[in-house]
């Protein structure tokens, strides 16, 4: 098992721009992702990127305005948030050993999450 550890959350205004940092407690060549949940709403897919970075995948509300990364030397993954809309709000989870199961993503590590609050 991997320890993941978010940073980068906060306060943003609509229309502004974030990035999160997860740092894994070891070198992981699985898929990484990031996940977010709202109140009131279940956990749901934000981004995925394979070990080699080749193979990149973004829920179809993030589309063109969300970039993930990742630094295999450093062990970390990272979330891009360009053009923040009220509805990007939640808390965000990095996630290691991300996979497809029945249509939907899942992953096996899960970090504790960081607050991204976005102001009209």
């Amino acid at each position: 098992q991997v320890v993941l550890v978010e940073s980068g959350g906060g306060l943003v205004q609509a229309r502004g721009s974030l990035r999160l940092s997860c740092a894994a407690s070891r070198r992981t060549t699985s898929a990484m992702g990031w996940f977010r949940q709202a109140p009131g709403k279940e956990r749901e897919f934000v981004a995925s990127i394979s070990w080699s970075g080749g193979i990149i995948n973004y829920a179809e509300s993030v589309k063109g305005r969300f970039t993930i990364s990742r630094d295999n030397a450093k062990n970390t993954v990272s979330l891009q948030m360009n053009s923040l809309k009220p509805e990007d709000m939640a808390v965000y989870y990095c996630a290691a050993r991300v996979y497809i199961s029945s249509g939907s993503y899942e992953a096996q590590d899960w970090g504790q999450g960081t607050q991204v609050t976005v102001s009209s």
